[in-house]
């Protein structure tokens, strides 16, 4: 049974064509509309150039926002035109295929959980390291998504009391002290702290903080740069505390990092690890999850999203409607 499994991001659309083992045979690409017809009219487009070539059975989107409990609505999504709008029944109108939605980090948690780096796990936990953290969870092969469709949001789990501002409207969420957008942030406050030698970041965020971003950092400390390498620290450290708390609550078997900062694991991941192995609870008398980089990169969520509409259809939740 082929299905479609569709990213709907911010900057672009990708749809893939996805086998029952996980496989990608075809992938198409389309720029991302800023309204909500346009967003629509792209997405049938780009799944529609698949389903000349294949015989698709069930199309699932992944989508960075959040998602009705019955996987059918888009209540809200910070960079994409919906605003509690019904999108899989649109979406399913249009191609004549079943659809369903599903919230981006948990699709490429099943994905991995599937057919990655969590293969075959009973309790599996994905933290998405970009911009923000994204979190999800695997229980028993199932995606958990809370009463209400949009848990767990690990990168919201306060850690510091009064600590940092979040856009959320918080303080001292976990995704403000590790993430892409954290690194650049510490980075910039421990030059502004003390003196520093006169590297290529320090001139940089002297005559521009704001263009300092987490990859420059992490470019920096590959180089050497002190100011770098101490903010990978504190990334580090942040990381095994965020990890600790969800070990506690969730006890998962693995966790699987991915995201853009997970390219420069091997800089903080092995410091992340001691410190969890630390401070979580019963510390060196329990079992702990084993950290793991994910295998399935960018294409996890339309992986995740494919597997996901093929789940749909097996259920027999909707009929498989004919081309």
């Amino acid at each position: 049974m082929l299905t479609v499994g569709v990213d709907v991001g911010g900057t672009s659309v990708r749809a893939s064509v996805v086998d029952p083992q996980g496989a990608v045979l075809k992938t198409a690409r389309v720029p991302t509309p800023d309204s909500v017809p346009a967003l629509d009219a792209a997405i049938v487009e780009a799944v529609r150039g698949l389903v000349r070539d294949y015989p698709v059975t069930a199309v699932g989107l992944a989508v960075a926002g959040f998602v009705s409990a019955d996987r059918r609505v888009v209540r809200f999504a910070p960079h994409l035109a919906w605003r509690h709008v019904a999108v899989a029944d649109r979406i399913a109108e249009q191609l004549e295929l079943p659809v369903v939605l599903e919230h981006d980090a948990n699709a490429a948690a099943l994905a991995e959980q599937r057919f990655g780096a969590a293969e075959g796990a009973r309790v599996a936990a994905l933290v998405a390291l970009g911009t923000g953290i994204g979190g999800a969870l695997v229980l028993d092969g199932e995606v958990y998504r809370g009463a209400h469709g949009v848990a767990p949001e690990l990168g919201h789990l306060r850690l510091v009391p009064q600590g940092r501002p979040c856009p959320c409207g918080k303080r001292g969420c976990w995704e403000r002290y590790c993430s892409g957008t954290a690194l650049a942030n510490t980075a910039l406050e421990l030059l502004a702290a003390g003196r520093q030698a006169r590297t290529p970041l320090a001139v940089r965020a002297a005559e521009s903080p704001e263009s300092v971003t987490g990859h420059e950092v992490a470019r920096a400390a590959e180089e050497g740069d002190p100011a770098a390498l101490r903010a990978m620290e504190e990334l580090a450290r942040w990381l095994g505390e965020g990890l600790a708390l969800v070990a506690d609550v969730y006890d998962p078997q693995v966790v699987v990092l991915s995201g853009g900062v997970s390219g420069s694991a091997h800089l903080f991941l092995g410091a992340a690890r001691q410190h969890y192995s630390t401070v979580l609870t019963g510390a060196g008398h329990r079992p702990l999850a084993e950290l793991r980089l994910a295998h399935h990169g960018d294409e996890a969520g339309m992986i995740g999203a494919a597997e996901l509409a093929r789940d749909h259809v097996r259920s027999g939740a909707v009929p498989v409607c004919g081309r």
